[in-house]
């Protein structure tokens, strides 16, 4: 398997990872411990794996959001319940997600099971050396559950994915801000207004950093890419897929094929069901 097809499979099952970010069940549980609803329930939630941090390293491995939106919900998280605790109500969260997205049926099948293995399989090969969040997830011991060990597999292997990301990003000279700027401009990821609201940038901080993007002829004038802002998201993206290309290359083309194959209709049942937000993503 190439780095190219790695990425590609990435992509495709991402979403049975990042439902755990937009579910209401998910909120629910962890805001029942006490901690605030929207960016406090998916800070905590994703940092609880690290233990009870502060803002500095929340923000340093997020990488995209605004260090002062950071600040306003950690530690105030770890006042409200423990990780631990966050941890727990995260899993109860997901695992009732997944049953009203595909069904009971769905998760007792051979299917669900056989994509499970091959998720592990693709997890026990990332490595945690420089890869902070990666690491902290990995020390979390496995649910039993088949449907819970492929959300736990794919969310190992996206924070290891999601670390390289970050390596790569500092590598091409890019800030958190202006990492964000750029891949809304590919028209590919979050809206400009979402990103903005979900990663606590003031209008003045998104219009100066566009700015200095043009001035480096990274933007147009009208906020479009280059073709040098092109040439180097290309390049960001192919050091991303090189970084990340460790578990699927466990797995090897067939493995990945027949995990691709096996989470399609799955991410197809819970895009339908309305996982993600209207107006989120481009």
């Amino acid at each position: 398997m190439d780095p190219h097809s790695s990425g590609r499979t990435a992509r495709s099952l991402e979403t049975l990872h990042a439902l755990g970010y937009f579910v209401p069940e998910v909120e629910e549980e962890v805001t029942a411990l006490g901690v605030r609803r929207g960016r406090g329930a998916y800070f905590a939630s994703r940092s609880a794996a690290m233990g009870r941090v502060g803002p500095g390293p929340v923000a340093a491995t997020f990488f995209v959001f605004s260090p002062s939106l950071v600040a306003h919900f950690v530690p105030a998280c770890w006042e409200a319940a423990s990780p631990e605790d966050v941890l727990a109500a995260r899993y109860r969260g997901v695992d009732a997600a997944y049953r009203r997205l595909l069904g009971q049926e769905v998760l007792d099948s051979p299917e669900m099971a056989e994509a499970a293995e091959l998720a592990r399989t693709a997890a026990g090969a990332c490595t945690p050396e420089g890869r902070a969040l990666y690491a902290a997830h990995a020390d979390l011991p496995w649910p039993e559950a088949p449907h819970l060990v492929l959300f736990h597999a794919l969310t190992l292997v996206r924070e290891h994915r999601g670390d390289g990301h970050v390596a790569t990003l500092l590598g091409h000279g890019l800030t958190g801000l202006e990492s964000l700027v750029t891949h809304t401009a590919t028209g590919t990821g979050f809206t400009v207004p979402a990103a903005q609201a979900t990663r606590g940038w003031s209008d003045e901080e998104w219009a100066a950093c566009s700015t200095d993007l043009q001035q480096r002829g990274l933007l147009g004038a009208d906020g479009a890419l280059t073709d040098q802002g092109v040439a180097l998201r290309t390049s960001v993206e192919t050091a991303t897929d090189e970084l990340g290309h460790a578990p699927w290359a466990a797995l090897g083309d067939e493995g990945a094929d027949r995990l691709r194959t096996l989470g399609r209709p799955w991410v197809k049942q819970m895009v339908a069901g309305g996982v993600f937000p209207t107006g989120v993503l481009a």
